[in-house]
């Protein structure tokens, strides 16, 4: 259990949680609460399990780690168990949805969708952020340093 909060007060961490808890915090807000012209989370639901065909557990999944994790990402709580389940999605994501429309993003419109260059990155901040856990103004270090 110390494993999952312990963490140094380093910035790279904190870098690393906060560009990728900001990224994702719109794209889980909108599968949950609709936000950002998102769907909510009955809407993304459906979605997920009539259009993409996903079980309705792993789409409540989905929206779950999104949501919650680029919470946790953000604020340094559970910080890696929120990487995980990050990484989980990108990489379902880009070998589900985005592998067959190749690397790049379709900045041109040109694609038949976007490619999973995006996921990539987003699976290396992950990386880190499991690594390293929060660093620097963490709740996981305010947690570690008091057990």
């Amino acid at each position: 259990m110390k494993m999952l909060f312990k963490t140094k007060n380093q910035v790279v961490p904190l870098i690393a949680r906060l560009g990728l808890g900001i990224v994702m915090f719109p794209h889980g807000a909108q599968k949950m609460l609709g936000w950002f012209g998102g769907y909510g989370f009955t809407g993304t639901m459906g979605y997920f399990t009539d259009t993409v065909g996903l079980p309705a557990l792993i789409a409540f999944l989905v929206i779950f780690c999104e949501f919650f994790g680029s919470i946790g990402l953000i604020t340094g709580l559970l910080t890696r168990l929120s990487a995980v389940g990050i990484a989980c999605v990108m990489l379902g994501a880009a070998l589900m949805v985005h592998l067959p429309n190749g690397f790049f993003m379709n900045w041109s419109g040109q694609q038949a969708g976007e490619g999973f260059e995006y996921h990539l990155l987003a699976l290396t901040l992950c990386v880190i952020a499991f690594i390293k856990g929060g660093g620097l103004f963490s709740l996981d270090r305010m947690i570690a340093g008091r057990e």
